[in-house]
């Protein structure tokens, strides 16, 4: 016998007409109850047509999500836990990957717009203010991992400023004064803040800041890896390397290795995310952590906020990051 909304309603104890807002995206229903009609049609096996949501304009209970790299372990981790907590909500998640081109944004939003998703989290830095504000117009969306403070959009991210000021404090901490950066490239704000928290720690400990040690890079993994080598034959002097995330910071330690330097004896290295990478590369990663599980499920939240309450107020939701000590920091060996 299949089951209907009346089994759904009367498992849950809410009424008819709460199954039938969850399932048709309709009226202001709180999340905690949503989860649990949700849960209650998974237990039972009730999945309504998205296909026949799509076309009458009622939900179709899928999400999209727009981020810059996959190979990035930084955005797969976001990406399962964002697809973690969107299952637990009773969503589907299409995942598409720009690799930072223009051209694949365009062709991505488009994609999203043809499937009249709920809604849409994007984790790119390459889509202009205009161009979220103009996708705003046509569905949900939520920024994950960057924000525009201008854009009445809501946003989750982890505070880089901060998180750059405490990889350099932890530097100088530890001895070093030649601190050099390798970043990506202007397009990703976050490193961008995270750079300035470093330059922040710099002058808070009277070192005057180098703008010569701050190596901007396209996150192509041979063009990174070209960038440090020129780094280490150009400033020799250089006792530290701040990576802004786990990913560079990988590829500068092979890069320092293939100059027969050794990590941390002639050189430390901090990173930043605290990913996969972080506890498996050799030496293990000092690194500054962001609460990838918990941004995850902030942004779901936020766009399934905004799907139930097209008039919510706009949310910034800034989340802490934490240092995290291993073994590729110590002491400067050289002077």
């Amino acid at each position: 016998m299949n089951t209907t909304i009346y089994d759904i309603a009367a498992r849950a104890e809410v009424s008819i007409a709460t199954v039938s807002k969850v399932i048709n995206g309709s009226g202001r229903i709180s999340l905690k109850t949503r989860a649990k009609v949700v849960r209650i049609m998974q237990e039972l096996g009730y999945q309504p047509s998205r296909v026949a949501s799509a076309l009458t304009g009622k939900q179709t209970f899928t999400l999209g999500l727009l981020l810059p790299d996959l190979a990035n372990p930084f955005f797969a981790e976001m990406a399962r836990s964002i697809e973690d907590r969107a299952y637990e909500m009773g969503f589907s998640v299409i995942i598409c990957s720009t690799d930072n081109k223009l051209e694949r944004t365009e062709r991505n939003i488009r994609f999203f717009k043809q499937k009249r998703l709920d809604g849409v989290m994007i984790g790119t830095g390459d889509m202009t203010a205009a161009a979220i504000t103009g996708l705003s117009k046509s569905m949900p969306v939520a920024l994950i991992a960057r924000d525009i403070p201008t854009l009445a959009i809501d946003a989750v991210r982890v505070d880089d400023f901060l998180g750059g000021r405490m990889a350099a404090a932890h530097l100088l901490e530890s001895g070093h004064t030649r601190i050099a950066v390798i970043a990506e490239d202007e397009l990703f704000v976050s490193s961008l803040e995270r750079v300035r928290g470093y330059r922040t720690a710099l002058e808070e400990a009277g070192i005057t800041f180098d703008p010569g040690l701050v190596v901007q890079v396209n996150p192509d993994p041979d063009k990174i890896k070209s960038a440090t080598a020129d780094l280490l034959r150009a400033r020799p002097d250089v006792t530290a390397i701040f990576a802004c995330n786990d990913l560079l910071a990988t590829l500068v330690i092979q890069t320092v290795r293939e100059h027969g330097l050794s990590v941390p004896d002639d050189l430390s290295i901090i990173g930043f995310d605290n990913t996969i990478h972080a506890s498996i590369v050799h030496p293990s990663l000092t690194t500054v952590a962001q609460p990838i599980e918990n941004m995850g499920k902030q942004a779901v939240d936020l766009l399934l906020g905004k799907i139930n309450d097209p008039d919510i107020t706009t949310r910034k939701v800034i989340l802490l990051p934490e240092l995290i000590v291993r073994s590729s920091v110590t002491a400067p060996g050289k002077e």
